[in-house]
């Protein structure tokens, strides 16, 4: 016996949803720790570099068993006619319409939509990662020149999407209109306040996230310093300079650091000298 894992995730045209993969983890597992010899074939789109469906001939498998998301389209109804000499099962399928050829070509069907049966997802192996919060300050044309941004965030964000971690794209734009953001400064600070650690280019990513007792991977976008290095001085934190992010062994240490880290809130600024000099000028 030799089975063939599959699902929506191994299309070229399909798609990878974290349940459609954690449930392929999970018949995975299953199938190993049974003893039972089999591939997963993933989307050259999504995991270039692994076993793929062209890579796959029918004549090496004697099944084929397709886990999670619906069955139907034409699609699914191609692995019918490429695997047709192998017993083919759904898995913690929907099945929307039985009488599709998508769902008829499968030999046994064990949907997920019974009522009764729990997603396969819950049955996969997860680990914790950490979440980080990335706060990306726009184009700042005050700095003229000396303005790196592009080319600072363009090495960042490939450092942040080559971790091992959930990325949390966060913006201190409050608006009262659009869910996707914030209404109130409170809002802001208590979400960042849920992250592990934020990585901004931003001046009040970083005041914000110390504000939340988060630690902060700060990089200031200009060259030389601007404001993101001077506030990072008065608060007496570490950060990295416009010429230095693309070092990404140093974005890895301070990254490492900050998730070693339990920060307390910097210090409130004292408005004193400026109530004195409201108070004189009356």
């Amino acid at each position: 016996m030799r089975v063939l894992l599959t699902g929506w995730a191994s299309f070229l045209h399909g798609e990878a949803t974290a349940g459609d993969v954690l449930s392929l983890r999970a018949v995975g597992t299953a199938l190993a720790q049974a003893g039972i010899d089999h591939d997963v074939v993933w989307s050259p789109g999504f995991r270039p570099g692994t076993r793929h469906l062209p890579d796959s001939p029918p004549e090496d498998y004697t099944h084929v068993v397709f886990a999670c998301g619906p069955v139907h389209g034409p699609q699914v109804r191609s692995l019918h006619d490429r695997y047709a000499p192998c017993r083919r099962i759904a898995l913690g399928v929907s099945v929307p319409d039985p009488e599709d050829p998508a769902a008829t070509g499968f030999h046994r069907i064990f949907p997920r939509d019974d009522g009764v049966t729990p997603d396969l997802s819950l049955a996969a192996p997860v680990s914790k990662t950490p979440v980080l919060g990335v706060v990306l300050a726009p184009h700042q044309p005050e700095y003229g020149g000396a303005g790196r941004h592009d080319e600072v965030h363009d090495a960042l964000t490939a450092w942040v999407a080559g971790l091992d971690c959930a990325r949390v794209p966060l913006d201190t734009r409050l608006a009262h209109e659009d869910w996707q953001r914030c209404a109130t400064p409170d809002q802001f600070v208590s979400l960042l306040s849920t992250m592990d650690a934020v990585v901004t280019t931003r001046l009040h990513g970083l005041v914000l996230g110390l504000k939340a007792g988060v630690p902060v991977v700060a990089v200031d976008p200009v060259a030389g310093g601007g404001k993101v290095t001077a506030q990072a001085k008065a608060l007496g934190w570490p950060v990295v300079a416009a010429e230095d992010a693309g070092d990404t062994a140093l974005l890895d240490a301070r990254l490492k650091s900050c998730l070693s880290l339990a920060v307390t809130p910097p210090p409130v600024p004292s408005l004193a000298g400026f109530l004195a000099e409201l108070t004189a000028s009356r």
